[in-house]
Protein backbone atom coordinates (compact mmCIF):
# COMPACT_ATOMS: atom_id res chain seq x y z
CA UNK A 1 0.00 0.00 0.00
CA UNK A 2 1.39 3.40 -0.98
CA UNK A 3 1.80 5.91 1.84
CA UNK A 4 -0.03 9.17 1.04
CA UNK A 5 2.27 12.19 0.65
CA UNK A 6 2.76 14.46 3.66
CA UNK A 7 1.81 18.11 3.24
CA UNK A 8 4.74 20.37 4.11
CA UNK A 9 2.54 23.47 4.27
CA UNK A 10 1.36 24.97 7.53
CA UNK A 11 -2.36 24.96 8.24
CA UNK A 12 -4.25 28.01 9.47
CA UNK A 13 -4.46 26.50 12.95
CA UNK A 14 -0.71 25.91 13.00
CA UNK A 15 -0.02 29.50 11.97
CA UNK A 16 -2.34 30.79 14.69
CA UNK A 17 -0.54 28.63 17.23
CA UNK A 18 2.81 29.93 15.99
CA UNK A 19 1.65 33.54 16.32
CA UNK A 20 0.48 32.97 19.90
CA UNK A 21 3.71 31.27 20.97
CA UNK A 22 5.93 33.83 19.21
CA UNK A 23 4.04 36.73 20.78
CA UNK A 24 4.35 35.21 24.25
CA UNK A 25 8.07 34.54 23.87
CA UNK A 26 8.75 38.02 22.48
CA UNK A 27 7.16 39.58 25.57
CA UNK A 28 8.20 37.15 28.29
CA UNK A 29 11.42 35.57 27.02
CA UNK A 30 13.74 38.17 25.44
CA UNK A 31 17.39 37.27 24.99
CA UNK A 32 18.39 39.56 27.83
CA UNK A 33 16.24 37.52 30.22
CA UNK A 34 17.65 34.21 28.93
CA UNK A 35 21.24 35.46 29.30
CA UNK A 36 20.55 36.63 32.84
CA UNK A 37 18.85 33.38 33.79
CA UNK A 38 21.64 31.04 32.63
CA UNK A 39 23.96 32.71 35.13
CA UNK A 40 21.54 32.02 37.97
CA UNK A 41 20.78 28.86 39.91
CA UNK A 42 17.47 28.43 38.03
CA UNK A 43 18.12 28.39 34.26
CA UNK A 44 14.59 27.20 33.46
CA UNK A 45 11.99 29.96 33.33
CA UNK A 46 9.02 28.79 35.39
CA UNK A 47 6.84 31.80 34.55
CA UNK A 48 7.25 31.35 30.81
CA UNK A 49 6.56 27.63 31.13
CA UNK A 50 3.44 28.29 33.18
CA UNK A 51 2.16 30.69 30.52
CA UNK A 52 2.92 28.21 27.74
CA UNK A 53 1.47 25.26 29.63
CA UNK A 54 -1.71 26.82 30.97
CA UNK A 55 -2.53 29.89 28.90
CA UNK A 56 -1.65 28.45 25.49
CA UNK A 57 -2.16 24.81 26.45
CA UNK A 58 1.21 23.62 25.16
CA UNK A 59 1.72 21.16 28.03
CA UNK A 60 -1.30 19.10 26.93
CA UNK A 61 -0.94 19.56 23.20
CA UNK A 62 -0.47 15.83 22.53
CA UNK A 63 -2.81 14.63 25.31
CA UNK A 64 -6.26 13.39 24.18
CA UNK A 65 -9.23 15.67 24.80
CA UNK A 66 -10.90 13.18 27.14
CA UNK A 67 -7.92 13.61 29.48
CA UNK A 68 -8.02 17.39 29.39
CA UNK A 69 -5.55 17.92 26.56
CA UNK A 70 -5.83 19.53 23.15
CA UNK A 71 -5.80 16.26 21.21
CA UNK A 72 -3.40 17.80 18.71
CA UNK A 73 -0.77 16.01 16.65
CA UNK A 74 2.98 16.08 16.13
CA UNK A 75 2.51 18.83 13.53
CA UNK A 76 1.27 21.31 16.12
CA UNK A 77 3.97 20.27 18.59
CA UNK A 78 6.55 20.84 15.83
CA UNK A 79 5.35 24.41 15.34
CA UNK A 80 5.78 25.12 19.06
CA UNK A 81 9.28 23.64 18.95
CA UNK A 82 10.19 25.83 15.98
CA UNK A 83 9.34 28.92 18.01
CA UNK A 84 11.08 27.63 21.13
CA UNK A 85 14.19 26.95 19.05
CA UNK A 86 13.98 30.40 17.52
CA UNK A 87 13.98 31.93 21.01
CA UNK A 88 16.26 29.32 22.70
CA UNK A 89 13.57 29.37 25.38
CA UNK A 90 14.62 27.67 28.64
CA UNK A 91 11.43 25.63 29.16
CA UNK A 92 10.91 21.83 29.46
CA UNK A 93 8.47 21.48 26.55
CA UNK A 94 10.56 18.91 24.65
CA UNK A 95 11.35 16.80 27.69
CA UNK A 96 7.92 16.90 29.35
CA UNK A 97 5.20 17.70 26.78
CA UNK A 98 6.83 15.66 24.00
CA UNK A 99 9.17 12.92 25.26
CA UNK A 100 7.54 11.97 28.58
CA UNK A 101 4.01 12.51 27.27
CA UNK A 102 4.60 10.25 24.26
CA UNK A 103 5.98 7.51 26.52
CA UNK A 104 2.86 7.72 28.69
CA UNK A 105 0.57 7.63 25.66
CA UNK A 106 2.36 4.52 24.41
CA UNK A 107 2.12 2.94 27.87
CA UNK A 108 -1.59 3.78 27.95
CA UNK A 109 -2.08 2.00 24.62
CA UNK A 110 -0.17 -0.98 26.02
CA UNK A 111 -2.54 -1.23 28.99
CA UNK A 112 -1.11 1.37 31.36
CA UNK A 113 -4.59 1.98 32.74
CA UNK A 114 -5.47 4.56 35.37
CA UNK A 115 -1.88 5.38 36.29
CA UNK A 116 -1.05 6.62 32.78
CA UNK A 117 -4.37 8.47 32.53
CA UNK A 118 -3.84 10.24 35.85
CA UNK A 119 -0.35 11.39 34.91
CA UNK A 120 -1.49 12.58 31.49
CA UNK A 121 -4.34 14.58 33.01
CA UNK A 122 -1.98 16.27 35.45
CA UNK A 123 0.54 16.99 32.71
CA UNK A 124 -2.14 18.48 30.46
CA UNK A 125 -3.33 20.83 33.19
CA UNK A 126 0.20 22.06 33.87
CA UNK A 127 -0.02 20.78 37.43
CA UNK A 128 3.14 18.71 37.06
CA UNK A 129 6.14 18.34 34.75
CA UNK A 130 7.64 14.97 33.85
CA UNK A 131 10.93 13.75 32.43
CA UNK A 132 11.84 10.47 30.78
CA UNK A 133 14.82 9.18 32.78
CA UNK A 134 17.09 8.46 29.84
CA UNK A 135 20.29 10.15 28.74
CA UNK A 136 19.73 13.07 26.38
CA UNK A 137 22.40 11.47 24.19
CA UNK A 138 20.54 8.14 24.02
CA UNK A 139 19.64 6.87 20.57
CA UNK A 140 16.49 5.09 19.36
CA UNK A 141 18.83 2.66 17.58
CA UNK A 142 20.77 1.62 20.68
CA UNK A 143 19.24 -0.15 23.69
CA UNK A 144 19.15 2.02 26.78
CA UNK A 145 21.50 1.21 29.62
CA UNK A 146 20.17 -1.28 32.16
CA UNK A 147 21.52 0.30 35.33
CA UNK A 148 18.11 0.64 37.00
CA UNK A 149 16.36 -2.29 38.70
CA UNK A 150 13.16 -2.71 40.65
CA UNK A 151 11.53 -5.13 43.06
CA UNK A 152 8.03 -5.39 44.55
CA UNK A 153 7.14 -3.13 47.45
CA UNK A 154 4.66 -3.63 50.31
CA UNK A 155 3.58 -7.06 49.11
CA UNK A 156 2.55 -5.83 45.66
CA UNK A 157 4.19 -7.49 42.68
CA UNK A 158 3.61 -4.44 40.50
CA UNK A 159 2.21 -6.61 37.77
CA UNK A 160 -0.67 -4.24 37.07
CA UNK A 161 -0.45 -0.57 36.20
CA UNK A 162 -0.19 1.39 39.44
CA UNK A 163 1.47 -1.37 41.49
CA UNK A 164 4.05 -0.05 43.94
CA UNK A 165 7.68 -1.08 43.52
CA UNK A 166 11.09 -0.11 44.86
CA UNK A 167 13.54 1.29 42.30
CA UNK A 168 17.34 1.47 42.53
CA UNK A 169 20.05 2.62 40.14
CA UNK A 170 21.11 5.72 38.29
CA UNK A 171 20.83 7.41 34.91
CA UNK A 172 23.23 10.08 33.69
CA UNK A 173 22.63 13.06 31.42
CA UNK A 174 18.85 13.33 31.91
CA UNK A 175 17.43 16.54 30.46
CA UNK A 176 14.58 18.19 32.35
CA UNK A 177 15.09 16.13 35.50
CA UNK A 178 15.93 19.10 37.70
CA UNK A 179 12.51 20.71 37.14
CA UNK A 180 10.45 17.51 36.85
CA UNK A 181 7.89 16.47 39.43
CA UNK A 182 7.78 12.91 38.09
CA UNK A 183 10.45 10.73 36.52
CA UNK A 184 9.50 7.94 34.11
CA UNK A 185 12.10 5.24 34.68
CA UNK A 186 12.78 2.16 32.57
CA UNK A 187 13.84 -0.54 35.07
CA UNK A 188 14.43 -4.29 35.03
CA UNK A 189 14.00 -7.12 37.51
CA UNK A 190 17.44 -8.50 38.47
CA UNK A 191 18.00 -11.96 36.99
CA UNK A 192 14.65 -12.01 35.20
CA UNK A 193 13.44 -11.24 31.69
CA UNK A 194 11.05 -8.54 32.86
CA UNK A 195 11.01 -4.76 32.72
CA UNK A 196 8.69 -1.89 33.51
CA UNK A 197 8.10 1.80 32.98
CA UNK A 198 7.83 3.25 36.49
CA UNK A 199 6.70 6.69 37.66
CA UNK A 200 8.85 7.99 40.52
CA UNK A 201 8.16 11.30 42.23
CA UNK A 202 11.23 13.49 42.47
CA UNK A 203 10.41 14.27 46.10
CA UNK A 204 10.36 10.61 47.10
CA UNK A 205 12.91 9.49 49.65
CA UNK A 206 15.95 8.04 47.93
CA UNK A 207 15.69 10.21 44.80
CA UNK A 208 18.69 12.43 44.21
CA UNK A 209 19.04 14.73 41.21
CA UNK A 210 22.50 16.19 40.74
CA UNK A 211 22.96 18.83 38.01
CA UNK A 212 26.03 18.28 35.84
CA UNK A 213 27.83 20.64 33.49
CA UNK A 214 25.90 21.00 30.25
CA UNK A 215 27.10 22.54 27.00
CA UNK A 216 23.62 24.01 26.47
CA UNK A 217 23.08 26.30 29.43
CA UNK A 218 19.40 26.75 28.52
CA UNK A 219 18.69 23.02 28.83
CA UNK A 220 20.49 21.59 31.89
CA UNK A 221 21.09 17.88 32.34
CA UNK A 222 21.44 15.98 35.58
CA UNK A 223 22.41 12.63 37.04
CA UNK A 224 19.45 10.81 38.57
CA UNK A 225 20.27 8.47 41.47
CA UNK A 226 17.57 6.20 42.87
CA UNK A 227 18.31 4.57 46.20
CA UNK A 228 15.41 2.24 47.00
CA UNK A 229 12.94 4.92 45.92
CA UNK A 230 9.27 4.03 45.77
CA UNK A 231 7.47 4.27 42.46
CA UNK A 232 4.37 3.03 40.71
CA UNK A 233 4.27 0.85 37.60
CA UNK A 234 2.85 2.48 34.49
CA UNK A 235 3.51 -0.43 32.11
CA UNK A 236 5.17 -3.80 32.60
CA UNK A 237 6.16 -6.75 30.45
CA UNK A 238 7.52 -10.20 31.24
CA UNK A 239 9.26 -12.74 29.06
CA UNK A 240 11.10 -11.91 25.81
CA UNK A 241 8.04 -10.31 24.21
CA UNK A 242 6.92 -8.45 27.32
CA UNK A 243 10.33 -7.02 28.13
CA UNK A 244 10.66 -5.91 24.53
CA UNK A 245 7.29 -4.16 24.82
CA UNK A 246 8.64 -1.73 27.42
CA UNK A 247 11.91 -1.32 25.50
CA UNK A 248 9.81 -0.52 22.43
CA UNK A 249 8.02 2.24 24.35
CA UNK A 250 11.39 3.77 25.13
CA UNK A 251 12.67 3.44 21.55
CA UNK A 252 9.50 4.95 20.11
CA UNK A 253 9.65 7.87 22.56
CA UNK A 254 13.25 8.57 21.55
CA UNK A 255 12.39 8.32 17.85
CA UNK A 256 9.39 10.62 18.34
CA UNK A 257 11.58 13.09 20.21
CA UNK A 258 14.24 12.92 17.49
CA UNK A 259 11.68 13.62 14.77
CA UNK A 260 10.33 16.70 16.55
CA UNK A 261 13.77 17.88 17.65
CA UNK A 262 14.36 18.58 13.95
CA UNK A 263 11.75 21.34 14.17
CA UNK A 264 13.58 22.96 17.07
CA UNK A 265 16.78 22.79 15.01
CA UNK A 266 14.92 24.36 12.09
CA UNK A 267 13.68 27.29 14.19
CA UNK A 268 17.16 27.81 15.59
CA UNK A 269 18.75 27.82 12.12
CA UNK A 270 16.14 30.23 10.75
CA UNK A 271 16.83 32.73 13.55
CA UNK A 272 20.56 32.51 12.91
CA UNK A 273 20.12 33.18 9.18
CA UNK A 274 17.63 36.03 9.61
CA UNK A 275 19.68 37.76 12.30
CA UNK A 276 22.91 37.40 10.34
CA UNK A 277 21.38 38.80 7.14
CA UNK A 278 20.06 41.80 9.07
CA UNK A 279 23.47 42.37 10.63
CA UNK A 280 25.52 42.22 7.42
CA UNK A 281 23.13 44.72 5.83
CA UNK A 282 23.97 47.25 8.54
CA UNK A 283 27.65 46.53 9.31
CA UNK A 284 29.92 48.60 7.06
CA UNK A 285 33.52 48.20 5.99
CA UNK A 286 35.27 50.32 3.37
CA UNK A 287 32.12 52.47 3.30
CA UNK A 288 30.02 49.51 2.12
CA UNK A 289 27.71 47.08 3.89
CA UNK A 290 29.65 43.85 4.41
CA UNK A 291 26.64 41.99 3.06
CA UNK A 292 27.43 43.39 -0.38
CA UNK A 293 30.67 41.41 -0.55
CA UNK A 294 30.31 38.50 -2.92
CA UNK A 295 31.96 35.94 -0.65
CA UNK A 296 29.45 36.62 2.14
CA UNK A 297 26.54 36.56 -0.30
CA UNK A 298 27.57 33.09 -1.42
CA UNK A 299 27.92 31.80 2.14
CA UNK A 300 24.48 33.08 3.12
CA UNK A 301 22.90 31.83 -0.10
CA UNK A 302 24.30 28.36 0.54
CA UNK A 303 22.98 28.46 4.10
CA UNK A 304 19.54 29.55 2.86
CA UNK A 305 19.42 26.51 0.58
CA UNK A 306 20.46 24.19 3.42
CA UNK A 307 17.75 25.58 5.68
CA UNK A 308 15.18 25.12 2.92
CA UNK A 309 16.08 21.44 2.85
CA UNK A 310 15.95 21.29 6.63
CA UNK A 311 12.47 22.80 6.61
CA UNK A 312 11.24 20.16 4.17
CA UNK A 313 12.83 17.35 6.21
CA UNK A 314 11.51 18.61 9.55
CA UNK A 315 7.99 19.19 8.23
CA UNK A 316 7.98 15.76 6.60
CA UNK A 317 9.02 14.12 9.87
CA UNK A 318 6.33 15.99 11.83
CA UNK A 319 3.69 15.06 9.26
CA UNK A 320 4.74 11.40 9.18
CA UNK A 321 4.66 11.20 12.99
CA UNK A 322 1.24 12.86 13.02
CA UNK A 323 -0.04 10.31 10.51
CA UNK A 324 0.72 7.34 12.74
CA UNK A 325 2.93 5.65 15.28
CA UNK A 326 6.27 3.99 14.74
CA UNK A 327 5.35 0.31 14.34
CA UNK A 328 7.99 -2.01 15.66
CA UNK A 329 9.96 0.81 17.23
CA UNK A 330 12.60 2.94 15.56
CA UNK A 331 14.02 -0.20 13.99
CA UNK A 332 10.82 -0.71 12.02
CA UNK A 333 10.55 0.10 8.32
CA UNK A 334 7.61 2.49 8.58
CA UNK A 335 7.49 5.76 6.65
CA UNK A 336 7.73 7.61 9.96
CA UNK A 337 11.00 5.86 10.80
CA UNK A 338 12.47 6.88 7.45
CA UNK A 339 11.24 10.46 7.83
CA UNK A 340 12.77 10.74 11.32
CA UNK A 341 16.12 9.39 10.13
CA UNK A 342 16.18 11.78 7.17
CA UNK A 343 15.28 14.77 9.33
CA UNK A 344 17.94 14.16 11.96
CA UNK A 345 20.60 13.14 9.44
CA UNK A 346 20.18 16.59 7.85
CA UNK A 347 18.84 19.07 10.41
CA UNK A 348 21.43 18.48 13.13
CA UNK A 349 24.31 19.49 10.87
CA UNK A 350 22.40 22.40 9.31
CA UNK A 351 21.61 23.92 12.71
CA UNK A 352 25.27 23.77 13.74
CA UNK A 353 26.39 25.28 10.43
CA UNK A 354 23.85 28.11 10.75
CA UNK A 355 24.94 28.88 14.31
CA UNK A 356 28.62 28.83 13.33
CA UNK A 357 27.99 31.22 10.45
CA UNK A 358 25.99 33.47 12.78
CA UNK A 359 28.89 33.73 15.22
CA UNK A 360 31.53 34.22 12.53
CA UNK A 361 29.67 36.74 10.37
CA UNK A 362 28.82 38.86 13.40
CA UNK A 363 32.55 39.38 13.78
CA UNK A 364 33.81 40.49 17.17
CA UNK A 365 30.36 41.05 18.65
CA UNK A 366 29.45 37.45 17.82
CA UNK A 367 32.14 36.26 20.22
CA UNK A 368 30.84 38.22 23.22
CA UNK A 369 28.80 36.82 26.09
CA UNK A 370 26.30 39.67 25.81
CA UNK A 371 25.25 38.70 22.28
CA UNK A 372 22.90 35.68 22.15
CA UNK A 373 24.74 33.99 19.24
CA UNK A 374 26.64 31.69 21.60
CA UNK A 375 23.35 30.42 23.05
CA UNK A 376 22.32 29.21 19.60
CA UNK A 377 25.67 27.58 18.89
CA UNK A 378 25.60 25.71 22.20
CA UNK A 379 21.97 24.63 21.72
CA UNK A 380 22.76 23.48 18.17
CA UNK A 381 25.79 21.46 19.26
CA UNK A 382 23.88 19.85 22.14
CA UNK A 383 20.91 19.04 19.88
CA UNK A 384 23.23 17.52 17.29
CA UNK A 385 24.09 14.60 19.58
CA UNK A 386 20.66 14.31 21.23
CA UNK A 387 18.53 11.25 20.41
CA UNK A 388 21.18 9.91 18.06
CA UNK A 389 23.91 11.65 16.11
CA UNK A 390 23.47 12.46 12.40
CA UNK A 391 25.82 9.56 11.64
CA UNK A 392 23.63 7.11 13.56
CA UNK A 393 20.56 8.32 11.70
CA UNK A 394 22.36 7.94 8.36
CA UNK A 395 23.28 4.37 9.31
CA UNK A 396 19.66 3.63 10.20
CA UNK A 397 18.40 5.26 7.01
CA UNK A 398 20.72 3.08 4.92
CA UNK A 399 19.25 -0.04 6.50
CA UNK A 400 15.65 1.22 6.30
CA UNK A 401 15.83 1.89 2.57
CA UNK A 402 18.25 -0.98 1.85
CA UNK A 403 21.18 0.96 0.44
CA UNK A 404 24.89 0.82 1.39
CA UNK A 405 25.80 2.75 4.50
CA UNK A 406 27.92 5.90 4.14
CA UNK A 407 31.63 5.22 3.85
CA UNK A 408 33.16 4.76 7.28
CA UNK A 409 29.77 4.41 8.96
CA UNK A 410 28.90 0.68 9.19
CA UNK A 411 25.25 -0.15 9.59
CA UNK A 412 24.25 -0.72 13.20
CA UNK A 413 22.48 -4.05 13.75
CA UNK A 414 21.29 -3.30 17.32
Amino acid sequence: MTTPPVSLLYTEVEEELRAAVRSLLADACPHSAVLARIESATPYDGDVWKALARDIGAAGLLVPEELGGAGASAREAAVVLEELGRAVAPVPFLTSAVLATHALLAARTAGGGEMADDLLERLASGEITAALAVSFAASPYRPAGGEVTFEPGDGSDGSDGGGEVVVSGRVTGVAGADVADVLLVHARVPGMDASALIAVGTREQGVQITPVTSLDLTRPVAMVSLGSARGRVVARGEGPDGADLVASIMRDALAFGAGLLASEQLGLAEWCLTTTVEYVKERKQFARPVGSFQALKHRLADLWLEIGGARAAARNAAGALAAGDLPGGASGDSGASVAVAVAQAHCGDVAVHAAEECVQLHGGIGMTWEHPAHLYLKRAKADQIAFGTPGEHRNALARLVDVPAPLGEPISRT
